[in-house]
């Protein structure tokens, strides 16, 4: 009786300690209430999929403003003295950087873009810059270089202003702050797709459309970086610029820009490689250039004539993301009184112009204005007889492992169908509930709430059983990469030569389009959802793999050093105080890696994805905005609720006021 009598409050206090584990309570607070909530709901609405009365129906409002658009887009007030002013200003610009890069001649271009390289990182960039655009040259594809070059020019420097000007907004108000703070979290989970059926019903299928498709998808990072850089501003130096007397708008020109402009050139960075990353997606609406190529060759399945559009497409992202990366290194190292010649020096760069201006002459007068036809090397045939040879060798026929074919076949019967079919078989009410789980068990009970009103949002717009489609293909992807990208980032994070041979293919992988990836996959995988899911684990799996190794590279030292002295293993290390110590860097990969698939999933459609991305691609290619649009807004939920369940969040505690992990 002794023993039973002291085993119950053991078991009592047991009971007590795991309730008080904050997990724990908020899965005992989600159970009791959805006892109550549960049955009331199925009670008034059947279990199985979203029920029909939660439902409204947007195709007829959105179709008659489809209409209106359409009947007004020549003659109401809006368009002719507004929008129709703004579409021709961007037709003038983009035509007016076309005329002068033509008119510089191939040398020009070439020289001019060297030299600017050489001011700002030295000779080894110089060379490099050089190279690059001699690979677009020689691939033959000068001209859809300079079409997609001057097409970057006038977008990016539109979202960089427009970027600046919502950045400093925010980074000025903290109530601005707080209203654009979920307008730019939509911005950029939206997919790229999405934005161009809006803009092309709008200003029609041409330049203009396309331009402003790649404004509003790069400006995001211009905004988010530029309000970081102002909002972290040194308060020392502040305070003493303001003890001088100064007013808001010196301390901003004087102290603020200043001391944020390495966050500045980081948001000039980022927007320069969403706006390529757009370039081939704006071609479907009249975007010209290399991106006009690539989706060219889509349509025809030709992997040679992709590749050699591509190629100078990942030239220019990697030139200008070294370019402004060293801008801003330099930049930094001013700031802590370095001596840093190549930045310094109007009469460097007046020389640098008059070079240029120079060497274009000599080709203008010497009539070598364009590309070398005799300097050009085709890329397209040999490489289109390698991918028939990887098709007759690997997609079918290969001993014991089987072809590519049949992978891809097997991880749909295996993998996608099962995982779809079980999400689509769960209760509404559910799904719901693991969601909210999911989210609450990482972060907060706003958390939660978002990520349900999230996924009950899809329900709402009558796509359901789509986005539990497109959530089976982004979860699979997901599981692939992960596990290949945390495999592949603890190798690299232990092996410096590793990381050195890697770097440049992810540098490759990163800046390739998304269209790129699409073509060697169908050619070697077929049409279906594997290849989509397939195509998605390449784009996503260098930002897991990059953020992995850093995460595990940067884990303290003096940990490392302890467990080593107390006899552990490198297996031990690693599990035991390296991945435990990375864990915030490992869920970021997680959260990236999400965002990212989520993103070629719907591309993917064009390949038999189907599902959401479907929505989204035959509402471009039919005009048909209320498709298009319920999907697109479809996806922003998703993305939204995979975000909130998948990146933790703080609370603030109330005694303290100091912050607290989830």
């Amino acid at each position: 009786m002794a023993t039973a009598t002291a085993s119950g409050p053991m078991r009592l206090t047991g009971i007590g300690t795991l309730l008080r584990h904050r997990a724990v309570g908020k899965l005992v607070l989600l159970a009791v209430a959805a006892a109550v909530l549960v049955p009331i709901a199925n009670a008034r609405w059947a279990s199985g999929a979203w029920p029909d009365a939660l439902t409204v129906d947007l195709t007829s409002p959105l179709g008659r403003a489809s209409d209106w658009i359409i009947d007004n887009r020549d003659s109401h007030w809006l368009f002719t003295y507004f929008l129709g002013h703004i579409s021709n200003a961007i037709v003038i610009s983009v035509r007016a950087v076309y005329l002068v890069l033509l008119a510089g001649g191939w040398a020009g271009v070439v020289a001019g873009a060297a030299l600017v390289a050489w001011r700002v990182a030295g000779v080894r960039l110089a060379v490099l810059t050089v190279a690059s655009f001699g690979v677009c040259g020689l691939l033959g594809m000068w001209v859809p270089t300079m079409q997609t070059l001057a097409l970057m020019v006038v977008a990016v420097i539109a979202a960089v202003v427009l970027g600046m000007l919502m950045g400093l907004a925010a980074g000025l108000s903290d109530r601005i702050f707080r209203v654009l703070r979920p307008v730019l979290d939509t911005m950029q989970v939206l997919p790229a797709f999405s934005y161009l059926l809006p803009v092309a019903l709008i200003f029609g299928v041409g330049v203009p459309a396309a331009v402003l498709a790649t404004v509003v998808y790069a400006a995001p990072p211009m905004a988010r970086l530029t309000a970081l850089g102002l909002r972290g501003a040194d308060s020392g130096v502040l305070e003493a610029v303001t003890s001088l007397g100064t007013t808001a708008r010196q301390r901003l020109f004087s102290a603020r820009l200043p001391l944020a402009r390495k966050e500045l050139l980081l948001g000039l960075n980022q927007t320069i490689m969403m706006a390529l990353s757009m370039a081939v997606i704006a071609s479907m609406i009249g975007g010209a250039g290399l991106g006009d190529r690539v989706y060219q060759a889509l349509g025809t399945v030709d992997v040679g004539a992709a590749l050699a559009a591509g190629i100078p497409i990942v030239l220019l992202a990697v030139v200008l993301d070294r370019v402004t990366g060293a801008a801003g290194e330099r930049l930094g190292a001013n700031a802590q009184g370095e001596t840093l010649s190549p930045l310094r020096g109007r009469r460097g760069w007046s020389v640098a112009a008059v070079v240029t201006v120079a060497v274009a002459l000599v080709a203008r007068f010497a009539g070598r204005l364009e590309w070398p036809t005799s300097w050009t090397v085709d890329i397209v045939e040999p490489v289109n007889t390698a991918k028939d040879w990887m098709v007759d060798h690997l997609y079918t026929g290969v001993p014991v492992v089987g072809g590519t074919a049949d992978w891809a076949a097997h991880f749909t019967t295996w993998v996608l169908d099962p995982v779809r079919d079980g999400l689509q078989d769960l209760p509404w009410w559910s799904v719901l509930l693991v969601v909210a789980a999911l989210a609450w068990t990482i972060g907060t009970w706003q958390t939660a709430l978002t990520a349900v009103l999230a996924m009950a949002g899809i329900g709402v717009l009558g796509v359901w059983d789509k986005s539990l489609d497109t959530l089976a293909q982004v979860l699979a992807a997901v599981a692939v990469t992960v596990v290949l990208g945390f495999a592949i980032g603890i190798a690299t994070a232990r092996s410096t030569r590793l990381e050195r041979l890697l770097r440049p293919v992810l540098d490759v992988f990163q800046t390739m389009p998304q269209f790129v990836y699409l073509i060697p996959v169908v050619a070697l995988f077929g049409i279906g959802r594997a290849p989509a899911v397939a195509a998605a684990v390449i784009y996503a799996l260098p930002a897991v793999i990059r953020i992995t190794t850093q995460g595990l590279r940067q884990v303290d030292g003096a940990a490392m050093e302890a467990s080593r002295s107390l006899g552990a293993t490198s297996w031990q290390q690693l599990r035991q105080v390296q991945l435990p110590l990375a864990r915030p860097a490992l869920l970021l990969a997680l959260n990236q890696a999400v965002v990212l698939v989520l993103a070629v999933v719907v591309i993917g459609a064009l390949v038999g994805g189907g599902a959401l991305g479907y929505d989204v691609v035959f509402g471009i290619a039919q005009g048909d905005l209320a498709t298009g649009m319920v999907g697109g807004v479809a996806i922003v939920c998703l993305g939204l609720m995979l975000d909130r369940v998948t990146q933790p969040t703080t609370r603030r505690d109330h005694g303290a006021g100091t912050k607290k992990g989830a």
